[in-house]
């Protein structure tokens, strides 16, 4: 028969136990309400709590823009001049995109750009790519991404889901014009979603070179920058968080944030490739560009750091350096 104090010291232990028991449940439970609140939120456009279903002010104030006048006038060239554009992608989601003709005199045959808008955006976020590239010479397709704008969809895929959707709009040109001859162009998930398609085996040979304007590593990097820069979460909280947020996006949405990588997809890509990015972006790491530029397996590789420029500013910031690497780029690969 045990002691007094031996069967306290069994009652303290069962009560420690217990009480331990339930403040691990506990934390289990809040870490789950909190990574499903945020799935909803950032990825989910069809949820009540979803980001995608609040009213957007376009007029906010924010930084400066050096080409504030070229985006009115783009904006409006991008309004006037758009066609509608559809297809119907193998999960059965109709894609839409706007479609625009080249805007020069004399527009060699066969050239296609793609611009590919980012993360909470929509398509006339591209109006000032989509023109410059017109004004070159392109024929400009801007697809919305599944979920956005005019497109079908649910879920965002933070590129990974959107680059079979990119490589579907590239056949489409490609079945349309066999010659044909495609830039890829993208801004921050739109560059994540041309880096992600670039390292497909089946991406057309059409596809001659690409941009990635300030692209993030992978899913899981960027929800875990953000979980600092943006909510100030100390590591060992966020990485729970997004650790059960990925589980959910995978249950739900049918991919991890660790399997959406950036990086990895550039191990295998094989066309030339320019990687941009601005030094003062809080929202996705100035160091996403030296990662996936080192990454890239590409003979043919070039980076751009702006380094006032914000997130997706890079135009903005220096309009002159940010075009002038754009065009050197672009026009000897396509003969312009």
């Amino acid at each position: 028969m045990p002691q007094q104090g031996q069967g306290n010291r069994l009652r303290l232990g069962t009560t420690a136990a217990v009480s331990a028991a339930t403040a691990a449940a506990l934390g289990a439970g809040l870490t789950y309400l909190a990574a499903d609140h945020l799935f909803r939120f950032a990825l989910d456009t069809k949820s009540r709590f979803s980001m995608f279903t609040m009213a957007k002010d376009h007029h906010a104030s924010g930084p400066i823009h050096l080409d504030a006048q070229e985006e009115r006038k783009a904006a409006q060239w991008f309004e006037g001049s758009k066609h509608d554009v559809s297809v119907t992608n193998p999960e059965g989601l109709r894609l839409h995109a706007w479609s625009f003709d080249p805007d020069c005199a004399h527009p060699k045959p066969h050239r296609y750009a793609i611009c590919c808008h980012g993360f909470g955006g929509g398509p006339e976020e591209m109006a000032k790519y989509a023109h410059r590239f017109a004004r070159m010479g392109f024929a400009v397709l801007v697809p919305a991404s599944r979920g956005q704008e005019l497109s079908d969809g649910r879920y965002i895929g933070m590129g990974w889901l959107e680059r079979k959707d990119l490589a579907q709009w590239i056949r489409c040109i490609a079945d349309m014009d066999v010659e044909a001859r495609i830039l890829l162009d993208g801004v921050s998930m739109g560059a994540a979603t041309v880096m992600m398609a670039c390292g497909e085996e089946s991406l057309p040979h059409g596809v001659v070179a690409a941009i990635a304007d300030c692209g993030y590593a992978s899913a899981w990097d960027q929800f875990m920058f953000n979980a600092k820069s943006l909510y100030h979460l100390p590591r060992w909280v966020a990485a729970p968080i997004v650790q059960v947020m990925s589980l959910i996006a995978r249950h739900r949405a049918g991919y991890s944030f660790r399997q959406a990588s950036c990086v990895r997809q550039v191990e295998h890509a094989s066309i030339p490739m320019l990687f941009i990015h601005g030094g003062a972006d809080d929202f996705v790491s100035p160091a996403s560009l030296g990662r996936v530029f080192h990454a890239c397996a590409s003979c043919q590789k070039e980076r751009l750091l702006i380094p006032n420029a914000g997130h997706a500013l890079g135009a903005s910031a220096d309009p002159a350096m940010y075009w002038s690497r754009v065009n050197g780029f672009v026009k000897p690969l396509f003969g312009l």
